[in-house]
Order: C-alpha cells, then sequence, then structure tokens
C-alpha cells in the first residue's frame, strides 16, 4: 500500500534535487518519472524519484541523450530504483559511446589549434586540413575533423 505521508510535492523533489519544477515536468513527459496525481490534481512522487532524478541528471551530465537514459531505466526490473549494481551495469553499456566521444574530442583540441593557427579559417580551402580540396568529393564539412557516421549518431 502506497504511504501517502512520505510522498514528495514537485517542489519538494525540485529543493531537494537542485532541479527546477519545470525540469521535472519535463521528464514526466518524457517518460523519464512517474508521479501521481492527488484527488485536488497535485502532482506527488515517492521519495525512490530523488535517485532517478540524480541517475539522469549525471547521465546527461556525461553526455548521454535522454532517449538513452530512458531506454537503460526501463530495464530496471518493475522500474525499480536503480540500485549500485544497476548503475555499474549502465555506466558499462554507456562506456564505448562515451569513448568515442572522448576521441573525437580530443582530436578535435588537437587539430584545433593548428587549423585556426594558420588564420584561413576555411576548412574548405585549408592547405593544412584539405590540401588541393581533396575531400570535396566526400561532401560538405570538416571531412578530416568529424567521422559523419559518428556526428549522424550523435545527432540523433
Amino acid at each position: 500500500m502506497l504511504d501517502v505521508t512520505r510522498e514528495l510535492t514537485v517542489g519538494d523533489v525540485a529543493r531537494r534535487s537542485g532541479v527546477s519544477v519545470s525540469t521535472l515536468h519535463f521528464y514526466e513527459e518524457k517518460g523519464l518519472i512517474y508521479g501521481r496525481r492527488t484527488s485536488g490534481n497535485q502532482r506527488r512522487y515517492g521519495r525512490d524519484v530523488l535517485r532517478f532524478v540524480a541517475v539522469i541528471k549525471v547521465a546527461q551530465r556525461a553526455g548521454i541523450p535522454l532517449k538513452d537514459i530512458k531506454s537503460a531505466l526501463a530495464q530496471l526490473p518493475n522500474s525499480r530504483t536503480p540500485t549500485k549494481e544497476d548503475w555499474a551495469r549502465l555506466t558499462r553499456s554507456w562506456s564505448d559511446m562515451l569513448q568515442a566521444r572522448i576521441d573525437s574530442l580530443t582530436q578535435l583540441r588537437d587539430q584545433f589549434e593548428s587549423c585556426i593557427g594558420c588564420g584561413c579559417l576555411s576548412l574548405a580551402v585549408c592547405p593544412l586540413r584539405n590540401p588541393d580540396d581533396a575531400l570535396a568529393q566526400s561532401g560538405p564539412g570538416p571531412r578530416v575533423l568529424i567521422d559523419t557516421n559518428e556526428a549522424e549518431r550523435v545527432l540523433s
């Protein structure tokens, strides 16, 4: 049986989690957290919502898209509160994606200064990054800096 005396209002959750009320409404609309409505149509949340919000915020900070967070949380049995073991499993499932991002950002950092350093500020005609415009056949954009498959996956 639900112990309504231990439920939290949306304001309580916002204060305790450091997340705005509008963000909580957004998370609920996206199916990341769940609450219930009282007979007076006020939102109420179980205390476990604080753990869900914490997991969502940490995952977002790591750059995990909300759709991937939702998918991962949906794998929890009966949508139960994530445990330490659950978090370890979630982070393992995201590690390849995060490593690809780290590699991409490292490459960008390492090539950024030399590319801008010549002063041309144009990857399309840059003699250092695109000699003889050899990459034009591959299509528009900075082909050397971004793998288009990775870019499409990140943007989806």
